[in-house]
Order: structure tokens, then sequence, then C-alpha cells
């Protein structure tokens, strides 16, 4: 408080701290300078902090020389004090053994209370020993006179009214037992209590006795009274788990051994669902009353209810479960995945009409909460069924991809059997005959693995040489390498190394088959996700954005085989092309020296070399995309143009030469009979052979123009184009 108090004097206002933090009660060294650092170097803190010191010293000074009178004077203030209080020693004393004698007695008068408090509260406690005591005997003797004098009045009573009685005495013992109970537990442990324990057994036993012949009867004759009495001396008791379980084992086991038949399942074509039927038919049937009594039903008065039962939940439920797992085993049995899916189907519609049959949303918490409920679910082994289906799907796959491509079935809108079983797989993943809705995420998992492991067949197949085969034998076994299998152990343990295999090869139709069906999949990924979201909302899935996204990925990983494939097919068709339109390496020998007729037309390797490029037009119009074939059409002419152009070019570059090497023999010999001219004294035969070329490459490009194309998108075309004009252009003069 002091501190609080104390003004420091004022500083400087450019000082790097404030005055009052020296004051604080939390002031701490480190922590003032660290935070002094934030803002000045420590040169100035180390300034401000001397000069602040200076002016906290004058202070001190000045307040020295302002009480210094005080100050001198308080020595002499001090003088005869000693004296002074040496008289006060003596009354002091005096006064404090005063003071500790009286602590004394009242310590003695404390002691004396709380004694006399502890053997009270003793006196108490035995007491109420005493008093349960006699409680419980009273209890005893009382409900053992009800007993007689129940006794007495059966004998004399009709008959019609002796249940009604009997189950309102009951009642009234049931509560005098609660007394009892309540009374005995508190007095556990007397010698008087183990006396009286004998004849509590017989009453216990008795009540127990009479209120399951009372129930029974109630329910025989089903008289609603009698079990409403029945039910709220076993809920007074506390005893409604006995009640249940005594109308389980009496009502509800008779049945359930009736109705589950193995033999009656396996027999009938629907006889799992007829079973079930039946089942659901003893709730209305045969609980009815219980039902009504409890609340249970709709129809039941509030002011008749006993509550604290359940028999949907805690009587019928187990002994279905428990008949079920008892009389059918081969229910839950998953060898045969179609049997296993139709009964777990059936089964679990089963589970959900009862839960309707449970009335309200708290029944239904308790059912799905008890232990049989717990037991029925985990019966079903899921992940059995699953394996077994992977490897029906994952088998039929991999067979599809295996070392052979085969044209799809009839009917199919995929060419080849690998991809139509791709897409198969897929919709069967999520079919009805398949689905289930606790293995969501497993196939969920299977149909990212199934476009996986398509995406790497496609790599591995765009890899293979392509073969020489006749495009009409594509169906017949042609290698496309080695699969790779959805389980990635499968294959461990095969000896030979895939180096060590040569490349199979494909055919160029397979190659364009498979582009046609990798963007005819492509295309349907989508319709995936609307397949799936129905399935999805049955498990409550909402975030839909996730599962599309992942089909996207997978979809893009597609998309990636596609550039692959495309410069495969393009390459396929320029040499395919090319090797024909090389062939214009042999005009020169064509014309030289044979007095050939001066060319009209173009020759017929030309033809030769488009028809790759009309039957991709014609014959796969159907399968592929207008842009597809126009990309692959412009890329091959371009590479075919590019090649052509450089064979056309060496020939004219070799007849120029030729040319010019007969030119110089001929002004060697002087001879003029050794011009290179026809015999009929026309064109010469490097001009015919220039001549060729450029009706070659007209038609040639008139031809591109027929495909629907711009031969000012094919690469060198417009080279080309030059090259032999101007050759044309060059024979043309020489003739004229």
């Amino acid at each position: 408080m002091e501190a609080k108090k104390m003004n420091l004097p004022r500083g400087p206002e450019n000082l790097c701290f404030d005055k009052d933090e020296f004051m604080k009660p939390d002031f701490d060294v480190d922590h003032f300078v660290s935070d002094c650092r934030k803002r000045v170097q420590l040169e100035e803190l180390r300034e401000d902090l001397e000069l602040y010191y200076k002016l906290l010293k004058t202070a001190m000074v000045e307040l020295i020389n302002k009480d210094y009178a005080d100050f001198v004077n308080l020595s002499t203030n001090l003088v005869g004090m000693d004296k002074a209080l040496n008289q006060l020693s003596v009354p002091l004393g005096q006064l404090r053994e005063e003071v500790m004698s009286l602590k004394s007695c009242v310590s003695e008068g404390i002691q004396a209370v709380d004694d006399r408090m502890t053997k009270q509260e003793d006196i108490r406690r035995k007491k109420m020993c005493v008093l349960r005591l006699i409680h419980v005997i009273q209890s005893v003797e009382k409900i053992e006179k009800i007993l007689h004098s129940q006794g007495t009045k059966e004998l004399s009573s009709l008959e019609g009214n002796s249940s009604l009685l009997t189950g309102q005495v009951l009642e009234r013992i049931a509560t005098e037992f609660n007394q009892l109970q309540f009374h005995a537990v508190q007095s556990k442990g007397m010698p008087l209590l183990d006396k009286v324990r004998p004849r509590i057994a017989g009453i216990t036993a008795m009540l127990q006795q009479s209120l399951e012949g009372l129930l029974l009867e109630g329910l025989q004759t089903s008289n609603v009274d009698i079990i409403r009495h029945c039910l709220r001396t076993y809920a007074t008791i506390d005893k409604t788990r006995d009640a249940e379980a005594l109308v389980g084992q009496v009502l509800v086991k008779p049945y359930i051994d009736e109705v589950i038949v193995e033999q009656y399942v396996q027999s009938h074509p629907n006889g799992l669902q007829a079973m079930y039927n039946r089942l659901l038919e003893f709730v209305p049937h045969h609980c009815r009353l219980l039902r009504e009594v409890t609340g249970g039903a709709i129809s039941s008065e509030k002011a008749d209810i006993v509550p604290g039962y359940d028999f949907l939940v805690n009587s019928v439920w187990p002994e279905i479960v428990h008949g079920l797992e008892e009389k059918l085993p081969s229910l839950f049995n998953p060898g045969n995945p179609d049997v296993f899916h139709e009964k777990y189907t059936t089964s679990m519609d089963f589970v959900r009409k009862f839960e309707r049959q449970c009335g309200s949303q708290a029944s239904v918490k308790r059912l799905r909460s008890h232990p049989s409920y717990h037991s029925f679910n985990n019966k079903w082994n899921l992940p059995v069924y699953f394996q077994i289906r992977f490897r029906e799907i994952a088998g039929a796959l991999e067979e599809a991809l295996s070392d052979t491509l085969e044209e799809a079935p009839a009917g199919s809108s995929y060419c080849l059997l690998a991809t139509h079983m791709v897409w198969m797989s897929l919709l069967k993943c999520w079919s009805d005959q398949m689905f289930l809705p606790l293995l969501a995420h497993r196939l969920w998992k299977l149909s990212l693995q199934i476009l996986a492991r398509y995406s790497v067949f496609i790599g591995e197949v765009s890899l293979r040489p392509i073969s020489c085969e006749n495009t009409k034998e594509g169906k017949k076994s042609v290698p496309v390498g080695r699969k790779e299998s959805l389980n990635p152990g499968e294959d461990q343990g095969n000896g030979s190394s895939p180096e060590s295999q040569p490349l199979p090869s494909i055919s160029s139709a397979q190659l364009v088959y498979i582009a046609a069906d990798l963007d005819k999949l492509q295309d349907q990924i989508p319709d995936i996700l609307e397949i799936i979201k129905p399935k999805l909302e049955i498990i409550g899935f909402k975030n839909v954005s996730c599962i599309a996204g992942a089909l996207e990925d997978s979809k893009t990983s597609l998309s990636a085989c596609v550039p692959t494939l495309n410069d495969r097919i393009i390459q396929d068709l320029s040499e395919s092309s090319f090797a024909y339109l090389k062939s214009a390496l042999e005009v020169p020998r064509l014309y030289r020296r044979t007095n050939k007729e001066v060319p009209i037309k173009a020759s017929p390797y030309v033809d030769s070399a488009l028809k790759p490029f009309y039957r991709l037009q014609n014959e796969y119009k159907d399968i592929l995309k207008q842009p597809v074939i126009r990309q692959w059409l412009e890329g091959a002419l371009s590479e075919s143009t590019k090649k052509y152009y450089e064979t056309v070019s060496d020939v004219l570059s070799s007849v120029k030469k030729m040319e010019e090497s007969l030119k110089r023999l001929k002004q060697a010999r002087r001879n003029v009979t050794s011009n290179p001219v026809g015999t009929n004294g026309g064109m010469s035969d490097d001009n015919k052979i220039r001549l060729q070329l450029a009706l070659d490459v007209e038609y040639f490009g008139e031809q591109i123009r027929k495909m629907g194309l711009e031969t000012s998108s094919i690469k060198s075309f417009s080279a080309l184009t030059e090259l032999v004009l101007t050759a044309k252009d060059q024979a043309t003069a020489e003739q004229s």
C-alpha cells in the first residue's frame, strides 16, 4: 500500500520508459530491459536510466533537507522510552495469565460439550438402527399378516374376483416389501437381521412366484387390469427386468421357436421374407396389451400407463436375435455373395420395420444400443463379403486386361472388351445387387482403383510396337503386355522379369479402338457421380464435392494418356502414308531413258499413300469424334508431308545434278547427238520427272482438300508446293 501511495518525481518526457514501472509489485528487471530494447538501443536506455537516477538522487536529498528537523529530533524523542516500556511489562504479564486461565476454562467446557455430543450422536445412531430393525420386523409381520388374511379370503371369495383382489394385495405387499428392502439394506450386518433373513427370503420367493403366476394369468386371459397391477408391482420392487425376461421366455420364445425353422426358409423361394413377416406380426397380435399398459401403443391413455418397460427392446428383440443365431446359422454365411446380399438386405429391411414398431425415438435409441442389436449386426461378415466381390470384379477385369485385346460384346457402347469390363465393373460396384451401405467407403475405393488400373493399362498399351497385321484381325489374340493387378501383391513370386520378355505388339485398329474407348470413358465418368449420389444419401454422406474432385482427378489421370496415344496413332498413320510417298524416289527411274510420254496425271503411289487417311475417315467415323479425326489427319499429314518434301527435294536435286553433269559431258564431246531429249524431240527426261512430281503434289493437295482439310494447316505443304511449282516452271520454260 505504501508503494502505491509513493509518488516518484517526474522525469523528462522523452524518457524511453515509464517511471511507474518501477513501483509495480511484479517488476522484473529482465522483462523491463527486453521491453525497452524493442523501442530503443541499450546505449540510449543506459543514458535515460542514468539521467533518471540523478533526478531521484536530487529528489531524495531535497526530501531529507525538508524533514531534517524531524530526523535530528528522532533520537531525542526516544529518551525515557525504556522506562515506560518496563512499567508496562508487569500489568501486561498479569493480563496474559488471566487470558490463559480463561482459555483453559473455555477449552474444558468445549471438550465436555463435544463428549456429550458424541455420546448423543452414538445414541441417535443406535436408536436409528433399532428403529430400522423394528421397521423390518413390523414390515415382515405386516406382509405375513396380509398373506394370511388373503389366503383366508381366497377360500371364501368368488373365483372371478380373486385375481383382481390378488393383484391389489400384491401391490400392497410390494409397497411394504419395498420399505422392507430399504430398511434391511440400512441395517446390514445387524445380528437380528440375520435371524429375520429366512422370513424375508420366503416373502421374496412367494412374491416373485405370485407375480409370475399373476402376469401369466393376465396374459393368458388378456386381462388388462391384472397386467397393469402386476407390472406396477414389478416396478415398485424395482424388478422390471425380471418381468421383461419372463415375457421373453414364456410369451416370445415359443413363438420364435415355431416361426424360425431353417428347413422352411431353405425350401421356399421367399422363405426368409415370409419368416420375417411372421415375426413382425408378433408385436401387433401378441404384445398389444403389454404395449397399451406400458405406453408403447398410440391408443394408450397416459393416466393408466405403467412406465419403465420396453418389452419390444428387452423381451422380443433379444429372443428374435437368439433364435436367428441358434436356429438359422446359415443366414450369416457369406460364401455365396449373391445369396448373402439378398439375405442381408432382407434382414436390414426387417430391422427397419421392427424399429418402426417401437413407437418412439427413445425406444429406437434403446434398441440400437442393446447388446443383442450389436451382436446381430456383427454377425454379418461384411469384410469377407467384400473380399469375395473384390475378387470377382478384379478377376474379371484383369482377365479382360490380360495379354489379349478382344472386341467388346455386341450392344456395348465400347469397342474393346477391356474398356467394357471397366465400365461394367464400375456399374456393378454401385448396383442394387451388390451395394451395401456399410461398404460404401470400400466400394468407392475400389471404383478409384478400377479407374487407376485402366489408366496404367492404357499407359502400357500405348508403349507397345505397332504390328503389321490386318486391321480386320484385331479381335484375334494380339498380346499387349504384362498385366498389373489391382492387388499389388498378386504377381509377387513370378520369377520372370518384364525386362526379359519382348514387348508385345498391337495393331493400328486396336490403337484407334483404345483411343475411342478412352474418350468415351472420360465422357461417362460424370455419370458415375450421378449413380453414386443416391447411394451416399442413404448413409448420410453430403460432401459430394469431395467425390466429384476425386473423379475429376481420375479423369485427369486418364486424360494424361491421350497425348501419347495421339502421337502413336499419328506416327503410325504418317509411317503408313510415307511408305508409299517415298516411291517418289522411283520417278526418275520411270522416265530416264524410257521414252515415256509426257505425264498428264499423278502417280498411283499418291492414292496408295492417302488410303490410311480415307480409311480413318470412313471406317471410324461412328466411334470417333470429328475433331479427333481432324487432329490425327492434320498431324499425320504434317509428318508425312515433311518427309515427302525432303524426298522430293532430294529427287529434284539429283535430277538437277544429273542434268548439269550431262551438259558438261556434251560440251566436252561437242557432240550434238548427245542431247538428252526424247526420240520425238519433245520434253527432256529431267523435265518429265519435274512435271510428274508437280502433278503428284498437286493431286496430293487436292485430295487433302477433299478430306475437308485446309492445306494451310498442313505443315511443310506450302514449301512442298513452292518447290514443285518452281521445278514445273523450269520444265515449262525449257520446253517453250
